[in-house]
């Protein structure tokens, strides 16, 4: 009975290692190679405090769940920021009825956190080097990245160059003055989703805002789309992909990663 186990086993390795070297095993070796190839440019807002006093800055939801998901795929992230040093974190996205676990965990990751502490100057970053740009959302963004011309020259630039360039809930306001190749508001005629008015009014955030995403983007021509309030939501035309709030950062940040597998 032993000799005859002893020499089923032995008929049976050649088939448990032609399984562990299928098509399929071998594919998903190199795809996970490919993605630590892979540089994704997150740029971030340096805007702290709107007019009337509000602190804000970053939603930290939407930076740390795109950014776990991607380096969990050994993808390299790059933070940046119109000042560079230290992005502001928006106080309100730290309470508990925002805590997910994705926050929770930024808040025990140095390494995370050392992104956001040290984040690079937007004037010191070569567009080229990167295969994806990413923008997190949060009220900040609204407020020093549509008027920004090196934000708006590293949109352009991505785009043109047929990488994905992806922002969620408040950050598709860096679209505002980005132009197609043509001069015409580079959203015209895109699809596009973002924080809706009806979310702003519910927030009653509406006092800390210079106008409201969603008018901004149907006025520049924007095919705008949303879904159920407070819902994930997501959207893709081309390489341009856009989230409709906190909820959807990680719908946008899978689309990030469909889009790269595609990229060489």
């Amino acid at each position: 009975m032993k000799i005859t186990s002893f020499l089923l086993a032995l008929c049976l390795i050649p088939f448990a290692i032609l399984k562990a070297n299928t098509p399929d095993t071998n594919l998903s070796k190199q795809m996970t190679n490919h993605m630590k190839t892979k540089k994704v440019l997150f740029v971030v807002t340096s805007f702290d405090q709107v007019p009337n006093g509000t602190k804000t800055g970053i939603w930290i939801e939407e930076f740390a769940s795109p950014y776990f998901l991607l380096t969990a795929q050994g993808i390299n992230v790059t933070v940046a920021s119109p000042k560079g040093g230290k992005a502001p974190i928006d106080p309100k996205s730290t309470k508990p009825e925002f805590n997910t676990e994705s926050v929770k965990r930024f808040f025990g990751d140095a390494t995370a956190q050392e992104k956001l502490n040290n984040t690079v100057a937007l004037k010191d970053i070569d567009p080229s080097a990167y295969d994806a740009v990413f923008y997190p959302g949060g009220h900040g963004p609204m407020w020093d990245l549509p008027e920004n011309a090196i934000s708006i020259h590293i949109i352009e630039s991505f785009y043109k160059a047929g990488k994905p360039v992806a922002l969620v809930c408040h950050a598709p306001a860096a679209l505002k003055n980005v132009k197609s190749q043509n001069g015409e508001p580079f959203v015209k005629g895109k699809k596009v989703a973002g924080f809706t008015n009806s979310e702003e009014i519910a927030g009653q955030s509406t006092g800390e805002v210079p106008f409201m995403l969603e008018d901004m983007l149907i006025e520049n021509g924007a095919v705008y789309q949303k879904g159920a309030d407070w819902q994930s939501f997501a959207v893709s035309d081309g390489v341009l992909i856009t989230g409709q709030n906190p909820a959807s950062a990680e719908l946008v940040a899978e689309k990030i990663l469909s889009a790269l597998k595609t990229v060489q």
